[in-house]
C-alpha cells in the first residue's frame, strides 16, 4: 500500500526532525525562495525583537541602510535612547501592520494623521513616535518641523531598498476614534492624556491585518519594484493587555493571528519569504530556555539561535557572532561605537507600571 507520507524527508516528522535534535541542530527551518546577499541594501522595522535582527546583520557586514543616522558625535546606547540606530529610520517601535501602512502613507502624502502632537508637562512629542525624544520639544511647531524631516527619511528609505525586513508585533493598538490614526503606545503612557471620547482600543483580525500588508505591498512597487519582503513574528509575549483576557491567551492569540498572516503572505507570494525566528524559540524544543527570568525578553542564547538559523542560510555556515555588545561592526554605514549595546527600547514595557 502506498502512503504519500513515503518517502519524505526526515524533517518532515516531529520524532526524526525535532524530538531527536537539540535547538541548536535544527535544520532546514528557514527555507528562503532567495537568499540575502551582503551587498544588497536591506531596510528593518517593527517591534523590539526587530533590532537584534538589524544589530546582528551590520555585525555580519550586511547593507542595513539607515535612511535618519544620528548626529555626529552621538552613538551606541545614547543615540538608542532617542530611537537612533535602532531601525532603519526613526520611527521607534512599529508593533501593527495598520501603524506600518499608516506610516509609508504619510511618507508618500497618501494620507495624514488628524494630529501628531501631544503634550506633557509644557514639553510636546510626536505622537507617532512619542519614546524617540524622552524630554520632548519645546514646542508643536517644532515637533512637527521634526516629523517632516523624519517622513522625508523614511520616504528614501522604501524608494532605495532591495530587501525589506519586517516584524509583526502586536494584533492590539489604540486608535483615534474620528480619523484613524493608530498610536504605538495609549495615550498618557508617555505623554498625552487619554479620553475615552476620543481614543478606542482595537484588536486587528486576521483578515485586516493580510488586507492592510497587501495594500502596502501595493504600494510600495509603485515606487520600488525591485523590493522584496521578509516577514518574522516577535517571540515577545505582551507586557499587559487591554482585550479583558487573560494576558496568557491574549497573547496566544495575538502571536497566533500574526504567524498565520505571515505564512499565508508567504505562500502566496513569490517577493515574500517568512523568517521563523517566533517558531524556534517559542518551540517545545527550546522548553522556554531562551528567555530571561521575565518569560518574556529572549535572552543572548536565544538571539544567537535565531539568527544563526538566518545566518547559515545566506553564508555557507559562517559562525554566528553572539549579541553581547563586544562585536566590531563592519558595516559602512555605522562606527564599531555604534554597535556597543544589545538593549532592547520597547515602549510597551512602560505598561508595566499601571500594574498595581
Amino acid at each position: 500500500m502506498k502512503s504519500p507520507y513515503q518517502g519524505l524527508s526526515r524533517d518532515a516528522f516531529w520524532r526524526t526532525g525535532v524530538a531527536a535534535k537539540s535547538i541548536e541542530s535544527l535544520a532546514n527551518v528557514y527555507r528562503p525562495k532567495k537568499p540575502v546577499n551582503k551587498t544588497e541594501k536591506v531596510i528593518t522595522l517593527g517591534s523590539c525583537f526587530a533590532q537584534h535582527i538589524a544589530r546582528n546583520m551590520r555585525k555580519r557586514g550586511y547593507t542595513v541602510f539607515d535612511s535618519e543616522p544620528p548626529p555626529k558625535g552621538l552613538h551606541g546606547l545614547a543615540a538608542n535612547k532617542f530611537g537612533y540606530e535602532l531601525f532603519s529610520a526613526r520611527t521607534g517601535n512599529v508593533y501593527v501592520m495598520r501603524q506600518l501602512l499608516q506610516l509609508f502613507e504619510e511618507a508618500f502624502g497618501l494620507w495624514r494623521p488628524s494630529s501628531v502632537v501631544w503634550e506633557r508637562d509644557g514639553r510636546y512629542f510626536d505622537a507617532m513616535r512619542p519614546s524617540v525624544e524622552p524630554r520632548g520639544h519645546a514646542s508643536s511647531e517644532e515637533v512637527i518641523a521634526h516629523r517632516e524631516r523624519h517622513l522625508s527619511c523614511v520616504k528614501t528609505m522604501f524608494k532605495t531598498a532591495d530587501v525589506f525586513i519586517f516584524t509583526l508585533g502586536l494584533t492590539e493598538a489604540w486608535m483615534h476614534k474620528g480619523s484613524g490614526d493608530i498610536y504605538p503606545t495609549a495615550p498618557g503612557t508617555i505623554a498625552g492624556e487619554f479620553d475615552d471620547s476620543q481614543y478606542e482600543f482595537k484588536n486587528f483580525t486576521f483578515l485586516e491585518i493580510y488586507e492592510d500588508f497587501m495594500k502596502l505591498k501595493a504600494h510600495i512597487k509603485r515606487v520600488n519594484p525591485k523590493l522584496r519582503f521578509i516577514l518574522s513574528v516577535s517571540p515577545v509575549p505582551l507586557t499587559a493587555t487591554a482585550s479583558g483576557q487573560h494576558v496568557l491567551t491574549a497573547t496566544t492569540y495575538s502571536k497566533s493571528v500574526l504567524r498565520g498572516v505571515a505564512g499565508q503572505l508567504a505562500a502566496e507570494n513569490d517577493d515574500i519569504d517568512y523568517f521563523p525566528s517566533f517558531d524556534i524559540l517559542t518551540s517545545t524544543l527550546a522548553a522556554g530556555k531562551l528567555y530571561e527570568k521575565n518569560l518574556r525578553s529572549v535572552s543572548p542564547e536565544g538571539v544567537g539561535i535565531a539568527m544563526n538559523t538566518f545566518f547559515s542560510v545566506n553564508e555557507s555556515g559562517d559562525a554566528f557572532i553572539e549579541d553581547r555588545g563586544e562585536g566590531t561592526s563592519v558595516s559602512s554605514d555605522h562606527s564599531e561605537q555604534s554597535q556597543n549595546s544589545d538593549e532592547e527600547f520597547c515602549e510597551d514595557v512602560l505598561l508595566e507600571a499601571f500594574n498595581k
